[in-house]
């Protein structure tokens, strides 16, 4: 008993540590290229690209986040940068859900364990209900429940010169770096807090438990596997091939992919970063579109195949 937790304590810190790391540097370096991309296209462009006439923004933004391989956490700072562009609320948010569901890691790894049939169902669904929802939050005035500082620009502060206190001048590039470790610094404790709980789930959590509680004996098993997936933390590369060994326990495929999609698409570390641009309500909203999203989604393709 003692060697399992253990073993647990050392999964949940080596998880830490590693989500810790990669998160922060995913952070900074996609906060960085955006700062980068904004100094060559400006605002104006971006706004008039997302601006979701014609229902042209929304296409776009899903095919946006079809082509960036981000996870649900590193889609934030992209977020960040779409917000201050004022760009259409209702693109932004099919960029929000659409980008890690329709990660390219996630699509090449589904054409290769499931087939291309499977493959096909999940990006129809992923981008077909982010496109819907995007359109309706938009329509139902849930830009309200964005934050105010969400569309403001961190101040860029450099080094004060020797010479009465004044700012020394910098690069245009340090003061994306400035802007870019001002946005970091606000984010952290969101960041810290869900990796932390991401990780005891994870460590905490055993496979087998998963699958058992998910069989196809169960009646509510897509549901369950739906609300397991969020706090259940999984990259992108993991995702895949852990749903496969589900399945080979026992885990009844429309329960998969209900996992695949509330795991990729709503983790827990997601929504607390989130909290730092959201309101309450817009959390919600965020969550009853993913859940909705991969309850369907299960119940469909057990109907289907």
């Amino acid at each position: 008993m003692f060697n399992i937790t253990q073993a647990m304590v050392m999964d949940t810190l080596g998880m830490f540590a590693f989500l810790a790391a990669e998160l922060t540097v995913l952070f900074l370096l996609i906060s960085y290229l955006v700062g980068v991309l904004q100094e060559y296209i400006p605002p104006a462009k971006i706004q008039s690209i997302l601006s979701g006439k014609n229902g042209k923004g929304y296409i776009v933004a899903g095919l946006l986040g079809a082509i960036t391989p981000f996870c649900s956490c590193s889609t934030i700072p992209f977020l960040k940068g779409l917000l201050r562009a004022k760009a259409g609320f209702g693109p932004m948010m099919v960029f929000l859900f659409a980008s890690p569901l329709l990660n390219p890691i996630i699509i090449g790894l589904f054409a290769v364990t499931f087939g291309m049939k499977v493959t096909v169902f999940y990006f129809t669904i992923a981008m077909g209900v982010s496109v819907i929802a995007g359109y309706t939050l938009e329509k139902l005035g849930f830009e309200k429940y964005v934050k105010p500082q969400a569309y403001i620009e961190p101040e860029a502060k450099g080094c004060a010169s020797a010479y009465g206190g004044k700012q020394a001048p910098v690069s245009k590039w340090m003061k994306i770096w400035y802007s870019t470790w001002a946005d970091f610094k606000k984010v952290l404790p969101y960041l810290i807090g869900g990796i932390a709980l991401g990780s005891m789930i994870y460590g905490f959590m055993p496979t087998e438990f998963v699958a058992r509680i998910a069989s196809e004996d169960n009646p509510f098993a897509i549901p369950v596997a739906a609300v397991i997936g969020i706090p259940l933390y999984i990259r992108a590369e993991a995702v895949i091939p852990l749903s496969a060994a589900l399945a080979a326990k026992g885990m009844s495929l429309g329960a998969v992919m209900a996992l695949i999609i509330g795991s990729a698409g709503a983790s827990l570390t997601e929504v607390i970063l989130l909290k730092s641009i959201f309101k309450n309500q817009m959390i919600a909203a965020f969550l009853f579109v993913i859940l909705g999203m991969a309850v369907g989604a299960g119940f469909l393709y057990q109907f289907i195949f």
